[in-house]
């Protein structure tokens, strides 16, 4: 199957999360094209599912990808889709963390009116290394806050790898099933 993977991306954790599925699914046999959304990506007409993500900061998604969305809203709602929202929220052991971030996303799909057939919440990574004194100083203290890794020398990442890879995996699965149901394969 041919599958279009959009992001939206500040520090990069975004990104490797995409490359992460695009390899799975590559490793699965189907074709993937991905593109950032800073970068004109292409239309989703003519995938058979699409897959967008983006990071919260200060509470919202990237508008870029919230602009590719209103801008192919029609096509989006009419195919599989699924929407993978990245924030270290989600690595936070405080359940009022992950309903504020499942609150967010909803009321993003809501502004858009976009249906994907699923969501999935993904923690992100702490990157100390790559941080300004200021927001270096600002992430530990939310850290220290919520039990994460205040270790400013390093990067921590808290990603689920092996969840990332049995969400696409079993959303392809789901899609194939269902396409081989209707005889659309």
């Amino acid at each position: 199957m041919k599958i279009l993977i959009i992001y939206g991306t500040v520090e990069g954790q975004t990104r490797k999360i995409a490359r992460f599925m695009e390899n799975v699914l590559q490793n699965n046999g189907h074709q993937v094209v991905i593109a950032n959304a800073v970068e004109e990506p292409p239309v989703p007409e003519g995938f058979d599912a699409i897959f967008i993500g983006s990071s919260i900061h200060i509470q919202k998604y990237n508008p870029l990808v919230r602009d590719y969305i209103q801008e192919n809203i029609d096509t989006l709602n009419a195919k599989s889709s699924a929407f993978f929202s990245v924030s270290m929220a989600m690595a936070s052991s405080i359940k009022e963390e992950h309903d504020e971030v499942e609150q967010i996303a909803k009321d993003f799909l809501k502004e858009t009116q976009w249906y994907p057939k699923t969501v999935w919440h993904i923690a992100g990574a702490l990157k100390y290394t790559e941080y300004n004194y200021f927001k270096k100083l600002l992430m530990r203290s939310i850290a220290k806050k919520e039990g994460g890794s205040v270790d400013t020398s390093k990067d921590h990442e808290y990603t689920n790898w092996d969840e990332v890879k049995k969400n696409v995996l079993s959303f392809m699965n789901r899609l194939e099933t269902k396409l081989k149901t209707y005889g659309q394969t």
